[in-house]
């Protein structure tokens, strides 16, 4: 049996545009989005085309959200870069403080294993399980773990640098 996408459409429209704005907190948002995500399934056959209607447009909502998300830590960077830019040169001494403590933090990261360098790097720039788990491959039951485990191991030698450091100065 053909989808009969007109009636699809004439009966779920509002209910996707309902939820979309209950998502987004835009009702114009919603109404382009509920637009794109019919655009996207019309045609298609479905068993239940107004489950497939609602699973594609919280799909939408979702890659919205994540792109909303990595625009503003990227303004945050750039706003955070131009600050940095606008201060007073660091004096002779803090330069070196800052790069002994950088060299410190990849000393530390070296110690990690690949895995562990890889999930604790990609949780520190903000990325959420789903997505180091798309990146790394592992479950997202093992990522509380790994990234526990990941971060005492850096801390640990994050220590012996600094104590290392202490001994020699």
């Amino acid at each position: 049996m053909r989808t009969d996408w007109e009636e699809v459409y004439r009966t779920t429209w509002p209910d996707v545009v309902s939820f979309l704005a209950g998502m987004l907190l835009d009702r114009d948002r919603a109404r382009d989005m509920a637009q794109e995500a019919f655009a996207r399934v019309i045609g298609l056959e479905a068993e239940n085309p107004r489950a497939l209607v609602f699973r594609t447009a919280a799909n939408l909502a979702r890659d919205e959200a994540r792109l909303v998300v990595r625009r503003k830590r990227h303004l945050a960077l750039l706003k955070a870069e131009t600050d940095a830019a606008s201060e007073p040169s660091p004096s002779p001494a803090q330069d070196l403080e800052r790069k002994e403590r950088a060299a410190r933090v990849q000393d530390a990261l070296g110690t990690l294993s690949e895995r562990d360098r890889e999930v604790l790097v990609l949780w520190n720039a903000g990325f959420d399980y789903d997505e180091i788990a798309e990146r790394t491959g592992l479950s997202k039951g093992a990522l509380g773990t790994t990234i526990a485990r990941a971060k005492k191991k850096f801390i640990s030698a994050c220590s012996a640098g600094e104590d290392t450091d202490a001994a020699h100065g």
